[in-house]
């Protein structure tokens, strides 16, 4: 267990209420400066930056009733679109654990929680950072009501870092349009224990910036997030990828404030492609890319080349594609993706998402 955060941590002598109901949808988020590596309990080894999504979320109601007597387990039934999903529940169980000391009120509690996300299950979109960023934001809501004396700034703060324990990325969901997670000396107030909004403007050219999912691959992974980040222990290029990523976001700030494109196509492509070539270079190494993204990357760079529009992709730590571009070329960027690249998706499927605020309550 991680050394406490008093920050985070309240005691409440009187419930408020002993029965509610609170609902929130949280999006995903699409890494921009990537973070592979973890220490600790869920701590980052290098900071991070992203651009918040959001179309691709995940809709969660916690309904909360006091019990009669506190008991020594968690009591809790989780549905996943109104159906029991009984196969989530050790995962919850684990996470509950994780945040028991910052929220003591959990063994007091009955909960049922009832979650659905607004794209396709099983469509190579991880929902792992959606629905922890909305899970702990429907506690820390929760909380407020029982009596939380924390300020609202506080709250949020503890909404992230609470999704942190959760998944890691998912912290950076909580708000938008752009988040770091990291202490990191250029972005004031960072932090490796939550996401912070970035405190500056970014240049009109990335606002209603959009993402379009290419799903090249709906299976599940070969190799597991967790798995990869540990294989960063003892990596031989971990340290130099570290500074590597912290002197991005550097400048990928520095860029977004400016509306530098051809800066920003480079530091995002480069970040998504070092990622893979963290993955390639560990022991044991591995390939989450398929034959159809470089198919992609491909068609993409010439398309880029030929037209001088300013599209670009980044990946996750998976075979899906995110075509990431300005809301003033989409209508040529649709109809490259439609005519040219649609074919290299699962039942030439894809999704098409833009820049969001963060969590929203239902």
């Amino acid at each position: 267990m991680s050394k406490k955060i008093a920050l985070f941590t309240t005691e409440i002598v009187t419930y408020l209420k002993e029965t509610g109901k609170v609902s929130f949808s949280a999006p995903s988020n699409i890494a921009l400066v990537k973070y592979w590596g973890k220490h600790g309990v869920q701590l980052p080894q290098n900071a991070s930056l992203s651009f918040t999504l959001s179309n691709c979320k995940t809709l969660t109601s916690i309904s909360y009733s006091k019990k009669k007597e506190t008991t020594a387990d968690f009591d809790f039934q989780f549905l996943f679109e109104g159906n029991p999903k009984p196969s989530f529940e050790p995962k919850i169980n684990t996470f509950f654990e994780r945040i028991y000391e910052y929220c003591p009120f959990l063994k007091d509690f009955s909960f049922v929680i009832d979650s659905q996300n607004t794209f396709p299950h099983s469509s190579g979109i991880a929902s792992s950072a959606s629905g922890m960023a909305a899970m702990a934001q429907c506690l820390v809501a929760i909380e407020k009501a029982l009596g939380s004396t924390l300020s609202e700034e506080q709250l949020t703060q503890k909404a992230s870092f609470l999704a942190r324990l959760g998944s890691g990325s998912a912290c950076r969901s909580l708000e938008g349009p752009v988040t770091v997670w990291g202490a990191h000396e250029s972005i004031e107030g960072s932090s490796d224990q939550y996401a912070v909004k970035v405190p500056f403007e970014i240049h009109e050219t990335f606002q209603n910036y959009q993402d379009t999912v290419l799903l090249v691959d709906k299976g599940e992974k070969q190799v597991s997030s967790t798995v990869g980040h540990n294989l960063m222990h003892g990596h031989p290029f971990a340290n130099e990828r570290f500074q590597q990523a912290n002197d991005n976001l550097k400048e990928l700030t520095e860029v977004m404030q400016a509306g530098n494109m051809e800066r920003f196509i480079h530091i995002v492509e480069s970040e998504a492609l070092t990622l893979h070539a963290m993955m390639m270079t560990s022991s044991p190494y591995f390939i989450l890319m398929k034959p159809e993204t470089l198919e992609v990357i491909n068609h993409i760079w010439e398309f880029r080349r030929e037209h001088n529009i300013p599209v670009c992709f980044t990946l996750d730590a998976g075979a899906n594609v995110h075509i990431l571009y300005p809301e003033s070329v989409k209508e040529p960027v649709l109809s490259f993706i439609d005519k040219k690249l649609a074919r290299y998706c699962q039942n030439k499927q894809y999704i098409c998402d833009v820049v969001g605020t963060g969590i929203q309550q239902l």
